[in-house]
């Protein structure tokens, strides 16, 4: 499929436009020769349809849904199982992705030593939780539970920025800024405070990006 694309490759990001044409794994350039991607975004500007995410943490066989809680599916009608390059990603034919004639946009990153990182920590239900490390100090990041329904929480260091006190909001609905779900925000990553499923359900495996 034909792309259009604008990169920024040291900043590891792109946005891409194409055409969907109905058909399965479908190969779409992104422009970021500098890494494969790693957190992808995709929407139907065409029609009502939800966010597909795409996550190296959950790899190519399995989405995630932005607008829900939901736990990631296995499809290979998202991302074609396969995993992308540096080069290019696929989509396969569902809907929200790759339907014919229908327009979409593309937002892409991958990791950046020092400016950005994207991966996954496991739950330990304790009120001292993991410890992430970056190698930077994060200005914003956000997590998802990928194993178990919940949902996406967003912090950053500018909004009632001091530990303890770090308000989330939510990807998945309309809620107001919470403070339910604590984390440090560290010189070289972050600590999950507290136990809640949200962000620390033990045994569970959670996605992460941070810039």
């Amino acid at each position: 499929i034909t792309s259009t694309v604008q990169a920024n490759t040291k900043g590891g990001f792109s946005i891409v436009t194409y055409t969907g044409n109905g058909s399965v794994a479908q190969s779409i350039g992104h422009g970021l020769s500098s890494g494969a991607p790693e957190f992808i975004l995709v929407k139907n500007r065409s029609q009502a349809d939800a966010w597909a995410v795409y996550h190296v943490g959950t790899g190519n066989a399995a989405h995630l849904i932005l607008d829900t809680n939901a736990a990631q599916t296995t499809s290979s009608a998202y991302w074609g199982s396969f995993t992308p390059t540096t080069t290019l990603f696929k989509v396969g034919n569902d809907h929200k992705l790759n339907a014919s004639s229908e327009n979409y946009v593309a937002y892409l990153w991958h990791g950046v030593e020092g400016y950005s990182k994207f991966g996954t920590y496991v739950g330990n239900a304790d009120a001292d939780g993991p410890f992430i490390y970056t190698g930077f100090r994060p200005s914003m990041l956000f997590l998802k539970n990928a194993t178990a329904a919940n949902g996406w929480f967003t912090y950053d260091k500018e909004r009632d920025g001091l530990n303890g006190r770090n308000n989330t909001l939510s990807w998945q609905d309309s809620t107001a800024e919470d403070n339910t779900y604590k984390l440090d925000i560290l010189s070289n990553g972050f600590k999950i405070r507290g136990s809640n499923n949200a962000h620390n359900q033990s045994g569970q495996t959670f996605i992460y990006g941070a810039w």
